[in-house]
């Protein structure tokens, strides 16, 4: 699998001309390894569901490379989506607005509205403008997995996911490691349909008012959004999800024949606040819910290269900052 330097500039440039001509290229944002495509194309947005294996009717996020690319893909931008982007633009940000009609029919899943971002990240930003400079106004970029699984956070996580044919822009291990904030501005008042990084009280400052949750808003007549589906972000182990004083439990009843006598176990746990025995695979989860985010996914995949069968969570504390984490465990841990 072709692997390109993202911080060399003709590397960009060769992937930003294969997005031009149509083919599919993986990319870092701040957030995950998108797989891109011209997202005016719907033959190129095509190769992308294929490749994942995506339903083609579960909308992909378009990425921009500032906030007057918007414009190519939305009907309108409402005053409070423009004061969102005003706000977290570039950034961690998706905004679902109106979609003009006619561009980026296969992106949106075929729906009236489309989500557009900015991503922050340089390579990805340099990506972005180098291929508007070749006529592509954005990019249609899902996380670069296949459909449900575990999102990559690194170029090697893309490699193992693809075949050799995928062209891969290298541009380090990704800052935040979750998906982005997803905010619909369709409805009047901003919506939460997906929890990222950025706290919940900064979002409502920007807006001016409330965040409503998507079950507060009639959640059946939301639209579509990326990586809202109940399993999703799913490792091949299975994960179950548990609060501490019954993870704590569950392991003081654990029969001692069920321990490795040396190294590697079928059972794994991801926790703060309990410790295992020391003959199974553990790791600690972060107390800081942004170093949590950066490393969940890289931890979900690790474990499964160990080839751990089971994965016992401990429950990420209550409160705003952690919901991002908490959103992606419990879609990990949905059957």
């Amino acid at each position: 699998m072709p692997r390109l330097d993202g911080h060399a500039p003709e590397a960009v440039a060769e992937a930003a001309r294969l997005l031009a001509a149509g083919h599919l290229v993986a990319f870092p944002t701040e957030t995950v390894y998108g797989l891109g495509a011209r997202a005016d194309d719907d033959a190129a947005v095509a190769k992308i569901f294929a490749a994942k294996g995506r339903p083609t009717d579960h909308p992909l996020i378009v990425h921009v490379a500032d906030a007057a690319g918007a414009q190519a893909f939305a009907a309108e931008l409402p005053p409070l989506a423009q004061r969102l982007i005003a706000a977290f633009w570039p950034g961690t940000l998706t905004v679902i607005v109106s979609r003009r009609a006619g561009v980026a029919a296969a992106a949106s899943g075929g729906q009236p509205s489309i989500g557009l971002r900015c991503p922050s990240h340089p390579v990805a930003q340099a990506l972005l403008r180098s291929a508007a400079a070749l006529g592509v106004p954005g990019v249609a970029g899902p996380s670069a997995n296949r459909y449900g699984r575990v999102s990559p956070t690194r170029a090697a996580h893309v490699e193992g996911e693809f075949d050799a044919a995928l062209v891969v822009l290298d541009g380090g291990d990704c800052e935040v490691g979750i998906e982005s904030t997803i905010v619909d501005c369709t409805r009047g008042h901003p919506v939460l349909l997906r929890p990222g990084v950025l706290p919940r009280e900064r979002i409502e400052a920007a807006a001016g008012e409330r965040l409503l949750d998507a079950a507060d808003a009639l959640a059946g007549s939301a639209p579509r959004a990326p990586g809202t589906l109940a399993s999703h972000y799913a490792p091949r182990a299975t994960l179950r999800l548990m609060p501490a004083t019954a993870l704590r439990t569950a392991l003081e009843v654990l029969p001692t024949d069920a321990l490795p006598k040396r190294g590697g176990s079928r059972l794994a746990v991801y926790s703060r606040s309990v410790s295992p025995p020391s003959r199974l695979t553990a790791r600690r989860m972060p107390d800081d819910p942004a170093a949590a985010a950066h490393e969940l996914f890289s931890v979900l995949r690790e474990l499964d290269d160990e080839g751990v069968q089971l994965i016992w969570v401990e429950e990420p504390p209550a409160g705003p900052a952690w919901e991002g984490v908490r959103d992606r465990l419990q879609r990990a841990a949905a059957p």
